[in-house]
């Protein structure tokens, strides 16, 4: 069996888990899939463009295109290795579009989730100013290669043609590698930093750090792939790395995702915590609802010393009067209800993770 047959479907297989794992975490989180957001339904789309740039890649590898070695006899072909050679080359068109396509759509998703994870922070205009980055750079990018570069567009698939860019398809390589690799690196670098500044407890540090630790390897594949297309163009070394980045960026876009699954699975604790302090809570709120927090304990010091009181079990909350007691569990409700629910307090990443560990 081929080798790249072996690795590609090795690949797919993972990933496909993977995605799985996101949607069942995801719908464990809501209740219900009707409740799943924009990028989970990006990554469907993503995830389905993969299938096929798998299928195409496979196909590829043993087909013949338009691009022709030195010292080739073109006279030579006949009829039917001409017809070949055309869809080889209308192959190629396909996996080029579903890699670029599978990559920006998991820069997309990513996207989103900085967006929420800084909805409340300075950062979060950085991210916006990203995403523009990167949607310009896929809008840019198709449009010079469908209808900029190789004119008529037919020529993708002449056999033969006598333009480079129709079958080497130079500046489209050029252009995907200045756009990919540099949005890759800044949300690298965005995420890291966000981590390493983050008040998160140190083991959710290190394992969200080796998640998005991969797009280190997303960027070196990423290089790898056009310097094979560019070095050894008739060779077969490029796919596999084009099966690599696709791979593992989807893997980076999906991976965050699946802890609420991981939790039911293997019984384990809140990802953020080992215990539900107030304090551990107190951490994941955004600036404003910490500031919502604070002026509630200065309004009312006693109903929230009384609140602490019952959530660490208290015998003596317990034995308080009637009203107090009604005070603290009316105190309660609000705190939960506000937390999950207050659209004006805590901002969505924090509703969600509040969700989950509750």
């Amino acid at each position: 069996m081929p080798p790249l047959v072996v690795e590609s479907w090795t690949w797919y297989g993972v990933v496909a888990s993977v995605t799985l794992a996101r949607f069942v975490s995801r719908t464990l989180l809501f209740g219900t899939m009707k409740k799943l957001q924009i990028d989970d339904w990006i990554m469907t789309f993503a995830f389905s463009v993969y299938t096929t740039f798998m299928v195409s890649i496979n196909i590829v590898a043993n087909a013949n295109s338009n691009l022709f070695p030195p010292g080739f006899d073109i006279n030579g072909l006949t009829a039917r290795e001409i017809s070949d050679r055309e869809y080889g080359s209308k192959m190629v068109l396909v996996v080029e579009e579903c890699q670029c396509v599978t990559i920006w759509a998991a820069k997309a998703c990513l996207l989103i989730m900085y967006y929420r994870l800084t909805i409340a922070l300075k950062e979060n205009i950085v991210v916006k100013i990203l995403a523009a980055y990167v949607a310009f750079g896929f809008v840019f990018m198709e449009i010079f290669y469908l209808g900029v570069w190789c004119r008529p567009f037919r020529d993708y698939w002449a056999v033969p043609t006598t333009n480079i860019q129709c079958n080497a398809a130079t500046n489209h390589l050029i252009t995907n590698a200045v756009f990919n690799i540099s949005s890759d690196v800044a949300m690298l670098t965005m995420a890291l930093q966000m981590l390493i500044r983050s008040r998160l407890p140190i083991r959710r540090k290190l394992i969200l750090s080796g998640i998005f630790g991969l797009g280190i390897f997303v960027i070196l594949a990423a290089v790898l792939n056009k310097y094979y297309s560019f070095s050894q163009p008739f060779g077969s070394l490029w796919t596999f790395w084009y099966v690599r980045e696709s791979s593992t960026a989807l893997l980076v876009a999906n991976l965050p995702f699946t802890w609420t699954l991981l939790r039911r699975i293997f019984n384990l604790r809140a990802f953020d915590s080992s215990s539900t302090s107030s304090h551990q809570l107190h951490s994941q709120q955004t600036p404003r609802a910490r500031r919502f927090t604070a002026a509630v304990r200065r309004e009312d010091p006693n109903g929230a010393r009384r609140t602490s009181e019952r959530s660490e079990g208290s015998d003596e909350s317990a034995g308080s009067s009637g009203s107090a007691t009604l005070q603290a569990r009316n105190h309660d409700k609000a705190n939960n209800s506000l937390s999950l629910k207050d659209h004006n307090v805590y901002g969505k990443a924090d509703r969600e993770a509040l969700a989950s560990d509750s």
